[in-house]
């Protein structure tokens, strides 16, 4: 099987010919904006640091099922539109989380868009993911 953006012709990606051969090289993603440090970035890290305080101070419900919800769709979302849009980094640094963190919420998530583990499989396979 093929996916049809398998099929197509990824953008960022180079072609010459050299030596009668065709050379195809990734070429670097556009260098996104550095952000400033007050504004969005600097919220989302303070709110990331007050919920792994109150973590750590077992105070679990520091902000309801419902925001957790909605932050974690728009950080989805977000994490998406940029991958689409070329920037390759992972959505957590590495080792950052505990493996059953990663395994909990990703149940979840495939749970909330009522997918199964078979259809991630399938889709990595064809989009090379």
């Amino acid at each position: 099987m093929s996916s049809p953006k398998r099929a197509a012709k990824p953008a960022n990606r180079s072609v010459t010919k050299r030596a009668g051969k065709i050379d195809a090289r990734r070429t670097a993603a556009p260098a996104a904006a550095k952000p400033a440090g007050n504004g969005a970035s600097a919220d989302a890290k303070r709110l990331a640091a007050a919920l792994e305080r109150s973590i750590a101070d077992g105070k679990l419900d520091l902000v309801s099922a419902d925001a957790l919800q909605a932050l974690i769709a728009a950080a989805c979302r977000v994490y998406s539109a940029r991958s689409e849009a070329g920037e390759q980094f992972t959505p957590v640094p590495k080792h950052s989380i505990s493996a059953t963190d990663v395994m909990l919420t990703a149940s979840g998530l495939l749970r909330a868009a009522d997918l199964a583990v078979f259809e991630l499989g399938m889709w990595q396979s064809w989009t090379g993911r």
